[in-house]
């Protein structure tokens, strides 16, 4: 039987009739940017997720990008990063001007360790970002402790955790501004790029709703230098539809994590997904470790089950941060990680049967 990497069709038949309503609502309202959609997502989102505050943008990484701005970061300014996050995330720090400080995972949760951040602080940290990676919440009461004794800002990126919880409390509401990405794939997904911010404080609310908007809050008068960075109308439609429906996915991703779990259990050259005790896991990724990944994803695709590396090459490795100047070797832990991760199937729709066939893929897969 094969089992693609990942399928909207279960998700997308669900929706389609009202995901098509939605679509020829903002057709027949004639107006497409910054309307009543975008609004009506915004009070949505932000009920969902226990903020006071959201802001629609275009996409996760803009809403990375205006977080520092309107935090007034830039050159001079150093940022805590985890060395093994989506290179978005470092890209952020870029734009702004300020100096990247990367920071080694917990090998066993692939998240920011917080021990290791003391470590990194300097008199020129001014941020933290943790990243909340494949689903699982950073233990964001140890982080928001060290921000507080330090006064630095935290901004959390929340792409891949929408719904996950840290000491019983949803990620993207720790953080003095939170980013979050609804690319297709995610577990809250547009049809095309969208983002947004979430925040408890009204005064950068309101900042940011002019920073997204060319520096605008009033059409030809230009407060700040901003940016072209609007959630448009159609998305915050779509979002609009998929959001009641979040919970109900996730405890079906939940599901088939725990299937995969019981399955997979006891292979000894297979680390399993680690779960801190404090933190919720809303699997956006179901990702395994092996020193055989190679062979195995090889063995899998013979089988005609799909997988993906999520991620390959660490930031301080690619050519675009070449400049840094940072070697081979300086953050072992996260080039260890991206030499033996692999996520396997995981999708709202997938069975309980796809699932047993991986882990019987798996289990006849013989390491040399």
């Amino acid at each position: 039987m094969p089992v693609p990497f990942f399928s909207f069709t279960t998700q997308n038949q669900q929706i389609r009739a009202a995901t098509l309503e939605a679509m020829a609502r903002v057709f027949d309202s004639e107006w497409y940017v910054l309307g009543e959609e975008v609004r009506a997502f915004e009070a949505e989102y932000a009920a969902f997720g226990h903020t006071a505050h959201c802001v629609g943008v275009s996409s996760g990484l803009a809403a990375l990008h205006l977080a520092l701005l309107a935090l007034g970061i830039g050159p001079g300014d150093e940022v805590l990063v985890p060395s093994n996050a989506y290179v978005a995330t470092w890209l952020a720090v870029s734009y702004v001007g300020a100096t990247i400080v990367p920071v080694e995972p917990d090998v066993a949760t692939s998240n920011l360790a917080p021990a290791r951040l003391a470590a990194a602080i300097t008199p020129r940290t001014r941020a933290i970002i943790p990243v909340h990676l494949y689903g699982q919440a950073c233990d964001m009461a140890a982080i928001m402790q060290m921000a507080q004794k330090h006064g630095l800002w935290v901004v959390e990126d929340n792409a891949q955790a929408h719904g996950a919880t840290s000491h019983g409390q949803l990620t993207g509401s720790f953080g003095h501004l939170n980013a979050t990405s609804f690319y297709p794939t995610k577990n809250l997904g547009a049809l095309g790029d969208a983002g947004a911010l979430t925040t408890n404080d009204t005064a950068l609310a309101e900042q940011l709703r002019v920073l997204r908007n060319y520096g605008s809050r009033q059409k030809y008068q230009n407060e700040v230098i901003g940016q072209n960075a609007r959630l448009d109308e159609l998305q915050a439609a779509i979002l609009r539809v998929k959001l009641p429906l979040l919970p109900r996915w996730t405890l079906e991703r939940q599901q088939l994590a725990a299937w995969y779990n019981n399955h997979l259990a006891g292979i000894p050259w297979l680390q399993l997904p680690e779960q801190l005790a404090t933190s919720s896991h809303v699997y956006h990724l179901f990702v395994v470790h092996t020193p055989h990944r190679a062979a195995l994803q090889q063995h899998l695709a013979a089988h005609g089950i799909g997988t993906a590396v999520h991620y390959p090459v660490p930031p301080h490795l690619q050519p675009a941060y070449q400049h840094l100047g940072f070697a081979k070797g300086q953050f072992p832990l996260a080039e260890q990680l991206a030499t033996t991760c692999l996520s396997l199937p995981l999708w709202p729709g997938m069975t309980a049967a796809q699932v047993a066939e991986v882990a019987h893929a798996i289990r006849a897969f013989q390491p040399k």
